[in-house]
This record gives structure tokens, sequence and C-alpha cells, in this order.
């Protein structure tokens, strides 16, 4: 069994950490464990200090599980802690590898939406987020990708690289689809609730749902790899938790701990994101009109994260490397597979983020012409 070359990871550890400015990070504005410890009441300053540094439950400490169940109003038991939402999509494909079984999934996506399924002998099946339709999902392209061997469904909202969401009558429709054909239905909420354009339904509102919730996008707190899952499915329950036993085992203490002061303080954290993302939004605006020969996009709906294209070139990879030359680093569109977009991140950079969009546009203004007709 191989993967496939990871060329995201490979652009970002090349250029993510000695860059001036950082707009290929796809989280929210950082956080400092000084920040959080500050968050904390003198009680639970003395617990973190104070707790044995063991095993976690495997399904995750009851005092974050029943933080994470009051946030997204479950009952505390539908909720299975991992490590980051990573291994939850391992979990996913893993217990969907059977024989002959296919997965419908977004393309562009994040890398191993597609690589884990494949090299666990999945059939990929993939349905087509494009600019032309504001990439928007297509609930009929979906239910014509699915058959009798579907065992998942997996959308992404909002939907990292493109900050696109789903409608809400659009969630529903497939959710009674899913429902209906016995079809597992995965939505990766990971950016929830950072929208732009109004709130947004949660995919926990359905009943045979699964989501996936983690604290690195929303929460801009990589650094802990903390992940969630909320399913009402008591037999999918009880096989993530064999599933983990055997990937990871548990979390770490200072993790869980760290994640749950996150949730109780989550709106300070939320509000933090969205008026940075807010704040950026507005500088990209500019950027783009003024740029209008030579980008487009679409204007993201939710997340931290942009997918615009170039009009006249095929691929973005000159751009994002003269850019990177400059001091500022984007993600090229081909290691989405769509190589002539890019990714921009708009929510990790707060001091300096008009200063980096003005070298872009420099960037741009250098590039090559199109031959006049």
């Amino acid at each position: 069994m191989r993967l496939n070359p990871f060329h995201l990871d490979e652009w970002l550890e090349q250029h993510e950490h000695t860059a001036r400015y950082n707009l290929a990070a796809s989280t929210g504005p950082s956080w400092t464990l000084d920040e959080l410890l500050r968050l904390m009441n003198d009680k639970e300053k003395d617990r973190f200090f104070h707790a044995p540094l063991t095993y976690c439950p495997g399904n995750g400490h009851d005092s974050l599980r029943h933080e994470l169940a009051s946030m997204v109003g479950v009952p505390a038991e539908e909720i299975q802690v991992v490590t980051g939402a990573s291994e939850a999509l391992h979990a996913f494909f893993f217990l969907a590898a059977e024989p002959g079984g296919n997965v419908v999934l977004p393309r562009p996506s994040f890398p191993p939406f597609l690589d884990i399924p494949k090299s666990f002998g999945l059939e990929l099946r993939c349905y087509d987020l494009r600019h032309e339709d504001e990439f928007q999902l297509d609930v009929d392209a979906i239910e014509k990708l699915c058959d009798d061997n579907t065992k998942l469904v997996l959308v992404n909202s909002p939907h990292n690289p493109t900050g696109a969401t789903i409608a809400d009558a659009d969630l529903v429709r497939l959710g009674d689809y899913c429902s209906k054909n016995g079809i597992q239905l995965v939505a990766d909420e990971v950016y929830h609730p950072i929208y732009h354009d109004g709130e947004h339904r949660s995919a926990v509102d359905l009943v045979e749902a699964t989501v996936i919730g983690d604290f690195s996008k929303a929460f801009s707190l990589p650094g802990l790899r903390i992940g969630f899952i909320h399913d009402r499915n008591r037999k999918r329950r009880e096989d993530y938790w064999n599933v983990r036993a055997h990937f990871t085992i548990s979390n770490n203490m200072p993790g869980e701990f760290l994640a749950e002061v996150a949730v109780k303080h989550r709106e300070t954290i939320f509000a933090r994101a969205r008026e940075l993302a807010t704040k950026n939004l507005r500088i990209l605006d500019d950027l783009f009109e003024e740029q209008d020969d030579s980008l487009e996009w679409v204007r993201p709906r939710g997340g931290l994260t942009a997918f615009p294209r170039l009009k006249h070139a095929a691929a973005s990879r000159p751009l994002c490397e003269a850019a990177a030359a400059s001091g500022v680093v984007l993600v090229p569109g081909d290691c989405f597979a769509i190589p002539e977009h890019f990714r921009l991140g708009f929510a990790a950079c707060d001091d300096g983020f008009a200063d980096a969009v003005g070298i872009l546009s420099d960037v741009v203004n250098r590039l090559p012409q199109p031959a006049k007709s």
C-alpha cells in the first residue's frame, strides 16, 4: 500500500515557516499557551498543573465531551474525541473499506480526502465544485454517483480550499437521500461556525449524519491536535472507539484540557477569528477589484481560505513561486489538482496583511501579459 506524495504539505514545509507573510495557512489567528492560561480561573489552573500525565479515556475525558456536547446541543455520549480531524477521516475510510465499496467525495478537497480511501482500496467517485458555479454543491450530481456499493458521501462546509458553504435546503435534501439509501453522510465542519454571509445550519441537526469538528480551524488551535466526531448511531460510535484504540489509543492530557478551556471560551476565540477574517476580506475585495484583468475569485461564504484563479494562465505555480521569493507564501492550485487556482488564507496573518496583499499585487503586475490580438 502506497500513498501519493503530499504536495500540499511539501510546499508548506518548504515555505510556510520562513515566509515573512503567511497567506498559505488554512487556520485563523494563533493563540499562545499564555493566552489560554489567562482564560482559566484559579481552580482550572490548579487542575491543569497538577494533572497526572497518564492516558486519556479512549473516547475523551468526560469533561471535554460534556463541553463539546453542550456546544453542539447533543448528549455527551454521542461525542467521540479523536486526534484531530485527520484521525476521524482515517477511521471512516478504514471502516468503509469493504471489497467493491466506493465513496463519494468533493473535488477539489484537502488531499487526504482522496488519497487515504484510495490507499485502502476504495473506488473514488468525485463530484466537482466549479468556479463557474460558485463552487456550489449539486445534490443531483452526488445522487447520480451513488449506488448499492456506496459506503459514504463526504461533504465539507465551509469548504477547504474554496470557502464555499452548502445551502441549508441542499444539506437537508442530501441527508434525506443518504438516510433512505443506507449511505453514511459525513459532514466535515471544522470551520463551523465561521461564516461571512449569515449563519448556516449544521449537519448535527440531521438524525443520520456524522459530523467532524476539530480545534485546528475555527478554534485556530492546530497545535492541540484534538478533533471530535458526533454520531447518534451507537454501533458506529463503538466502531470508532475500536479503530481509535488500534490507531492512537488516546489524546494527550494537556491538549484535552486546553481544548476544554477553549470550548468554554469559544465565543472569545471565534470572535477573534471572525474579526480578523472580516477585516482582511475587505482588503482582498480591493485587490480583486484592482486586479480584475488578471485575477478572479468567488468570495468565500465561510471558513478562512479562498481559492482565486488566474484569468490568463494555465498554472498558478509561477505566481506562487514569485510571491514566495518576495516574502508572501500562497499555495499553488496544483497541490489540489486545479493548477490555475491558488489557495489564499486570509485569517492567520494579522499585522502586515495589507502589506502582504500589496506585495502580491506587485507580483501579479510583473506576470507575463497575454499577447494582444
